[in-house]
């Protein structure tokens, strides 16, 4: 199933009390890779304090570069972004991921990298990402979406508990000492 990534798609919606909002949601192109990397970016500086994210190396920006422009060339992926007066204010990234050869479904779609800029929150805008990647996921056969979130974060729990994702696993992490055998 060697589809194209994304597939243009456009959506209003309500924006929480203040009248319509023209939220454009739209696969990204190689050339949108500079919107990509401070979007994508922007998410893991958000969570300095976290044992996974908070550790970015020094030459991030250029590795990011580098492997969101092999996503954005994928034909197994997406990176949908999302447009508000007239600029980009969100990002998510979907996925067609295949499963354990031992559980079903054999295939799914995996978010990841799902960012809106705090001064477009509680407008719509992750709303609007999600109903693109539904439809992208659905389109390929998919009839089943998973993800991770940052642990602790009422905002990200809450958000994605509204848009009905439940918890079915933790992910712990053990840091190893060096030098112990």
């Amino acid at each position: 199933m060697a589809n194209a990534p994304g597939g243009g798609a456009s959506t209003s919606v309500a924006a929480a009390g203040t009248g319509p909002a023209r939220i454009r949601i739209r696969a990204a192109t190689p050339n949108d890779i500079e919107a990509v990397v401070e979007l994508r970016l922007a998410l893991l500086r958000e969570h300095p304090e976290h044992p996974i994210y908070g550790r970015l190396r020094p030459d991030v920006s250029d590795r990011a570069r580098g492997l969101f422009a092999t996503q954005l060339r994928s034909t197994m992926e997406v990176i949908f972004l999302a447009e508000l007066d007239g600029g980009v204010v969100g990002v998510l990234r979907c996925v067609e991921s295949i499963g354990s050869p031992l559980l079903e479904p054999a295939r799914y779609a995996y978010v990841s990298s799902a960012y809106v800029r705090p001064a477009a929150r509680r407008r719509g805008v992750l709303r609007a990402l999600l109903r693109a990647a539904d439809r992208w996921a659905r389109g390929r056969g998919l009839d089943q979406m998973r993800l991770h979130n940052v642990a602790g974060s009422e905002s990200a729990e809450g958000a994605w508990s509204a848009l009905g994702f439940s918890v079915v696993e933790q992910v712990r992490i053990r840091t190893l000492d060096r030098g112990s055998g």
